[in-house]
């Protein structure tokens, strides 16, 4: 299994971050649903075979939650010839075509992200986007932002049990209104107030505006083997598309 888990994805970061913006960028050309169907058949052999923690796959699942619009909406909304006639509406078979299409390729490309970069730490990411020579300021705005993300969660994780163990009772007045503004007003508070503790702790251990690049390994064969396995792939399912 762990030989098959490093053809499939690169050891190495560097290259697993490469292939899977190229794959994806593959995946986003491609116009035939079958193809794109294929692909994602593909995608999820490859989930089952890496067997992904449970949290990364409740994560797909707020991708696929907004898929359900496209084939409300999609079909009624681009012209072609009918399918099904909802009252006034008239649903096309271009339009389900397209949307069928779309949610392949939105499957996809969010399932292989999931496999590919969802347990990746965002310390190791941003290392690894310096090591692409991307621009520090980028990086390090990327790696704070997914911080503080966290830490801002936290926060309001806190300030909501706080007003339920208050009895607080979300509805449609004015009360409700009323403190939800100031949630976000002491949210906003709290986070710049954590913002200022930890600008405080990296200054105190001699941060001086740029992370320490640390020398990193090449790439070993079966990282580029992994690489020119999943990159080959992409790019053959778009020359089987443009046939």
């Amino acid at each position: 299994m762990t030989g098959a888990q490093g053809m499939a994805r690169p050891a190495d970061l560097r290259l697993r971050l490469v292939a899977t913006v190229l794959a994806i960028a593959c995946f986003s050309l491609l116009t035939t649903p079958w193809v794109a169907g294929c692909v994602l058949a593909a995608v999820l052999l490859v989930a089952w075979r890496m067997r992904p923690q449970a949290r990364l796959w409740h994560r797909l699942l707020h991708v696929e939650g907004f898929l359900p619009l496209l084939f409300l909406t999609l079909p009624f909304t681009l012209p072609g010839a009918p399918l099904f006639t909802l009252g006034p509406l008239a649903a096309s078979v271009e339009g389900s075509w397209r949307a069928l299409l779309i949610a392949c390729k939105v499957s996809a490309s969010a399932l292989l992200l999931m496999v590919m970069l969802g347990d990746v730490e965002p310390v190791r990411l941003g290392a690894a986007l310096r090591g692409l020579k991307v621009n520090e300021r980028l990086t390090r705005l990327f790696v704070m932002t997914v911080r503080h993300v966290g830490l801002i969660g936290e926060e309001a994780r806190r300030l909501q049990d706080a007003m339920r163990a208050r009895g607080f009772v979300p509805g449609s007045n004015r009360h409700t209104w009323r403190s939800t503004g100031n949630f976000i007003g002491m949210l906003l508070v709290r986070a710049l107030a954590r913002a200022q503790r930890i600008e405080e702790a990296m200054a105190c251990r001699g941060y001086d505006g740029h992370f320490p690049l640390l020398p990193q390994p090449a790439p070993s064969v079966n990282d580029w083997r992994g690489f020119a396995l999943l990159v080959g792939c992409a790019v053959a399912a778009l020359g089987i598309d443009r046939l």
